[in-house]
């Protein structure tokens, strides 16, 4: 089995135990970014009442939805200006940075008495997200190389997704407490400060990465001319923002179908979700051992054909059982593609660019979720949500044949 950790000087080299504490402390600090929204969704029926008691403003039910989607917004703004702080200050410094200010702004709804105190808070939060996923997902790149970075890719995504869904449930009971109780849990952060502060590490920046041991094969294209890297980042951020889109039809769109199509209630709006994220969770589970056999090129079909086929028996599903069956393959097949598209962008970009190179992909992630009700809806008005569905399937069945078809003539081919 390869060295998880790439060669460096002797004075990083850590023991087994150690290393996976590391991978762990990486693991677990990338499930904040996750809890930025999950934590607080049920408790906006309750902080609406609160504010609409306490102002009397008719649009206080608009002010405590953009609590929820705050941060996203300014995820996406933030995420080009902390991947150049990534690169230029370091990965450690920013994640410790990012943590502070993570603890304090998540915190603010608990203590701050204002409506607009709050949506600030979050704003912070944001940017503090910003920082926490694009510097550990750099540092992950900068630690790991080969299967060794596609496996621990695949982790990273898998937690993230168990965590939301461990997340929601914290929620849900604390909000039974009070609706400023699930603030509280951002505190989480300054636990893991010490942590951060004791484990990680600085890896000296290289001009190239470390040849792969003897055994290994490289997990994507070695990082290649400057010429070849915007190509690069169009595919990946092209990908990425897509596929959030499309996902985000799922948590956005998927309670008003149920209950418009099938009658069903929050309750069950919420298993399906929740059943997705696992399924998600799976999927990145298996991407490092799916990608070696089938290559980058071929994942991305799969990821694809995936979500194709559960896109389109969603659409025509005509029990709750269905939906479930239907919700399968596609958490499965967005689960196989963000650790693919991470690994694609962590091999490919140079190491001195490497924290913008994953800041990019930081807002190309949130600006898929905070544009895809927006981008979705005229299609939704137009067809409807079943016919949207299955609209939406054929397209990415579509992409997948292209796909195969580039594979099949040898494309991407290295420069």
């Amino acid at each position: 089995m390869s060295h998880p950790i790439p060669a460096t000087p002797p004075e990083y080299a850590d023991p087994r135990a150690r290393r996976a504490a590391v991978r762990w402390t990486l693991l677990l600090t990338g499930t904040f970014t996750v809890m930025a929204g999950a934590i607080l969704t049920p408790s906006l029926p309750a902080m609406q009442e609160h504010f609409a008691a306490q102002t009397g403003a008719e649009n206080t039910a608009l002010w405590v939805k953009l609590v929820l989607t705050m941060p996203a917004l300014f995820i996406v703004l933030g995420g080009p200006v902390v991947g150049w702080l990534v690169d230029r200050v370091g990965r450690k410094p920013l994640l410790l940075a990012a943590a502070v200010l993570y603890g304090v702004a998540g915190s603010s709804g608990f203590y701050l008495p204002s409506l607009t105190g709050i949506l600030v808070g979050r704003a912070l939060l944001g940017l503090a997200v910003a920082g926490l996923m694009t510097s550990v997902s750099t540092l992950i790149a900068d630690y790991y190389y080969g299967p060794a970075r596609a496996r621990v890719m695949g982790q990273q995504a898998a937690v993230m997704g168990l965590g939301g869904t461990t997340y929601l449930v914290a929620g849900g009971f604390l909000a039974t407490v009070s609706w400023r109780a699930p603030f509280l849990v951002y505190l989480a952060s300054f636990l893991a400060l010490p942590v951060i502060a004791w484990l990680l590490f600085e890896i000296p920046r290289r001009q190239s990465p470390p040849a792969p041991q003897r055994g290994e094969q490289a997990a994507g294209p070695e990082p290649g001319p400057w010429r070849t890297l915007g190509r690069l980042l169009a595919l990946v951020y092209g990908v990425t923002f897509l596929m959030q889109t499309v996902f985000y039809m799922i948590p956005v769109q998927l309670p008003f179908y149920l209950k418009t199509a099938l009658g069903a209630g929050a309750k069950w709006a919420g298993i399906a979700v929740a059943a997705t994220t696992l399924c998600f969770a799976l999927g990145s589970l298996a991407s490092e051992r799916i990608s070696r056999r089938l290559g980058q090129g071929g994942t991305l079909a799969l990821s694809f054909a995936l979500v194709a086929a559960g896109y389109v028996s969603l659409g025509s599903a005509g029990s709750y059982a269905a939906v479930l069956g239907s919700l399968v393959p596609a958490g499965v097949g967005f689960g196989l593609l963000i650790p693919n598209m991470n690994v694609l962008l962590a091999a490919g970009a140079p190491e001195a660019v490497r924290g913008r190179a994953m800041g990019g992909l930081t807002t190309a992630v949130f600006l898929g979720q905070f544009l895809s009700p927006i981008l979705t809806q005229p299609l939704i008005a137009s067809l409807g949500l079943a016919a949207s569905y299955r609209a939406v399937g054929l397209g990415l069945g579509g992409l997948a044949a292209v796909v195969l078809a580039l594979v099949a003539m040898g494309f991407p081919r290295r420069s």
